[in-house]
Parts: C-alpha cells; structure tokens; sequence
C-alpha cells in the first residue's frame, strides 16, 4: 500500500506500508521536496519489507516550486550561472529564517510519533543532502535503531552527544565542503563513543544516489552504497 497521507496539519507524506512491515524509515528528501525520485526509493524500501514514510516538509516554502536539480546545469554554464546562482540563493532563503530548523524538526518528530503510533517498535531513518543534514538532526531526539545520511551536514556536538544509535553516513570524495569538516566529526563520535561509519567514495561527489540527477549520479557508488545500507537495516532493525 502506497498513499499521501498528513501526519498533521502541515506536514503532508508519502506512506509505503507493506503488510507484516519488519520495521519502519522515516526517509527525508533532498532540497528539491518530495518528488518521484524520493517516492522511488521510499518504494524500494518497501520492497525489501519496511515501512516508509517520507514527509514533504519544505512543501510550504516555496522552494520546491522555484528549483529543481536542472538548475545545475544552467550553473555549469557561463552565459546562466550567475542568474542561477542568484535564483538557488533567493529559493533557498526560507530554510535559513528564524525558526525553520526547530519547525522541521518538530515535523519530523510528528513522524515518528505517528510511525509509533502504527505501532512500529522498530524505526530508522534515511536522508539526502538536506535529508542527511535532518537525518543526524533526528538521530539526536528521537529514540531510532539505526540512521543513515547520505551526504548531510551534521549537527553541533552538543546534539552529536546525543545520538543514541548507530550511524553509518555516505560521502563523496569530492564534495569538498563536507569532506573537509568529516575528520572532525569522525573525532567527535569517538570521543563521545558513539557507532558511527564513515563511508567515502572516490571519484565521485555530492548527490552521486541520484539516478535522476545525471550530472551528479554515480552508478557504481549507487549501487555499493545501497548494498550496504540494506545490511546496515538489517543488521539494526
């Protein structure tokens, strides 16, 4: 079964629930909102017997209405970058007022109080870029099995310390702006003792999940990286 349900009043969602479900993912999207490509592999963790619920929580902001990832190719290209940058610069503004990482966060907390509430004992969650951002996020306030960001900024130390399950986070190796600051992390989750992976790929970047996105998609690291984050599944839920 498959349907967009509200979790509450703002935060509408796509629910995959297959029957007799072994666990359930909260699954956060990318700065584009909740598209197709997100629905996809909401439906390929169905698939493998979870219960998903990916919310669309930018919905009420716009951005998802003023970009997609074919803005990237009008950045690569000199006669629109500059105007491209100047519309990802002014889409993006919402996400950094007052108030809107407490509100996204209380979104997805309503998630997995209503994933509770299903009656699931068992909870993960999985984001990319700002789905991985919000996947560390969450990993610090909510009690999950295991929780998984690809390519996310992580949150202050302070929030690290509280991350209560294990983590296994996806990078590319040429996504300077996150690698230079991984060290630092991987310090900080060993000094707070915490189960914590690190898994880099070479020859790739930012966004290399996906499929839809042709200047950033990487088959191979794609397919490695979804190998592994199913046993990683596994193994915690």
């Amino acid at each position: 079964m498959d349907q967009m349900i509200n979790v509450d009043a703002t935060t509408p969602a796509y629910y995959v629930a297959p029957e007799g479900a072994r666990g359930a993912i909260v699954l956060i999207h990318e700065i584009w909102g909740l598209n197709e490509h997100t629905k996809d592999v909401a439906r390929r963790l169905g698939e493998e017997g979870y219960a998903v619920l990916a919310p669309d929580v930018l919905e009420d902001t716009g951005i998802t209405r003023m970009i997609d990832p074919s803005i990237f190719k009008e950045m690569a290209d000199p006669a629109t970058r500059n105007e491209a940058q100047k519309r990802m610069r002014d889409a993006l503004a919402p996400m950094h007022a007052p108030g809107f990482a407490q509100r996204t966060l209380a979104r997805l907390l309503a998630c997995h109080a209503f994933l509770q509430d299903e009656e699931f004992e068992r909870i993960a969650v999985m984001g990319f870029c700002f789905g991985g951002t919000y996947s560390f996020a969450l990993a610090a306030h909510a009690q999950l099995r295991a929780a998984i960001p690809f390519y996310g900024h992580p949150p202050s130390e302070e929030d690290l310390a509280r991350v209560s399950c294990p983590v296994l986070a996806f990078y590319g190796a040429k996504d300077e702006n996150l690698m230079s600051g991984l060290p630092e992390l991987e310090r900080q989750m060993k000094a707070h003792k915490k189960d914590f992976t690190a898994k880099v790929y070479e020859g790739t970047g930012h966004a290399f999940f996906n499929d839809t996105n042709e200047m950033m998609y990487n088959a191979d690291a794609a397919k490695d990286a979804w190998k592994r984050a199913l046993e990683f599944l596994k193994r915690h839920m």
